[in-house]
């Protein structure tokens, strides 16, 4: 464990507590933080993971754009949820897959990666989950929970053990985020009369 990992750590914290309350400032907080972990795993030797943070670094500068601009009245802090459509859920999966294996291929071939496969399905269905995030898809949720229990293990093995903690409280706050993004879906809003009793 190191000053960097412990700063990382706070860092994403907060920017996925900020996320899950839908505040525009989950992404530049964000933004330090996966800089901070690209850091952390090109010496780990987690090349996809150091890859998935540098990637992360552009879309969490796309996230804060597409939020910033958001839809006309909407408040320019919060964000309104979206539901994902089927066709979209279908085309995320199947790109992660794809992903998942051409990612693979490379880092099992040409590179000393460890689990190379495991890392690059991860890195693949992340990048997944976090282009859903920035289009505001509850759907996003979903996803990161999944991904977030295997990193668990997966820093664990590499005695990670402050990150693996991290992914675990991101695993808690991925579910609040789901919750709260349901909540705001459209259509879930109680009637006004019924929201005042």
């Amino acid at each position: 464990m190191s000053a960097l990992e412990i700063v990382a750590v706070i860092l994403s914290a907060l920017a996925v507590w900020l996320t899950a309350r839908r505040h525009l400032w989950c992404w530049p907080i964000g933004l330090v933080s996966v800089l901070l972990y690209a850091r952390i795993f090109l010496v780990a030797k987690l090349y996809s993971d150091l890859l998935l943070q540098l990637i992360f670094a552009v879309m969490q500068l796309y996230g804060w754009w597409q939020w910033k601009r958001g839809a006309p009245g909407q408040d320019s802090q919060h964000i309104q949820p979206q539901r994902l459509p089927k066709q979209g859920l279908l085309i995320g999966l199947l790109a992660g897959v794809a992903g998942s294996v051409m990612l693979g291929y490379v880092m099992a071939s040409f590179t000393d990666a460890h689990i190379p496969w495991l890392d690059s399905a991860l890195t693949s269905f992340s990048l997944v989950a976090q282009f859903w995030m920035a289009r505001k898809y509850v759907a996003n949720w979903w996803l990161w929970i999944a991904v977030d229990i295997i990193y668990v293990g997966v820093y664990v093995y590499k005695d990670l053990n402050l990150t693996a903690g991290l992914y675990a409280g991101f695993i808690v706050l991925a579910v609040i985020g789901l919750r709260s993004w349901q909540r705001q879906l459209p259509g879930n809003h109680p009637p006004a009369a019924a929201a005042a009793l």
